[in-house]
């Protein structure tokens, strides 16, 4: 499929073997990491170009749009490209869920893991 991205975006990205780029997911209201998603042209494209979260699905192998499903959409309100343009941080207005399991957040339903060492002492 061809994308019609921008060149002056495509060309400052560094996608993995398979052509995509990892996109972090935050809440524009609290800041809080919703989900990470992965991202090829097309989808970056459809992203800032219709004010909705696509992504593509390594499982499926396509293009999906967040919320089409669900009803829990994501309105897009920026997108950065990190120092290294690898990876994206996208924020967005959450509407219900952000997980598929059902948790507002992908790490919520996740889970912490117990960090066993201390942090080192700051000179």
């Amino acid at each position: 499929m061809s994308s019609s991205l921008a060149p002056e975006i495509a060309v400052r990205l560094k996608r993995d073997a398979h052509g995509l780029i990892c996109a972090v997911v935050q809440s524009h209201e609290t800041k809080e990491v919703l989900m990470v998603g992965w991202m090829d042209d097309e989808a970056l494209h459809r992203t800032l170009t219709t004010g909705r979260a696509t992504y593509w699905s390594r499982s499926r192998q396509e293009l999906w749009r967040k919320g089409d499903t669900s009803g829990h959409v994501q309105h897009v309100r920026s997108v950065a490209i990190d120092c290294d343009g690898d990876a994206l941080l996208v924020e967005v207005d959450q509407v219900g869920p952000a997980c598929h399991t059902g948790t507002s957040t992908c790490f919520e339903a996740g889970g912490q893991l117990q960090v066993t060492s201390a942090p080192e002492e700051q000179a």
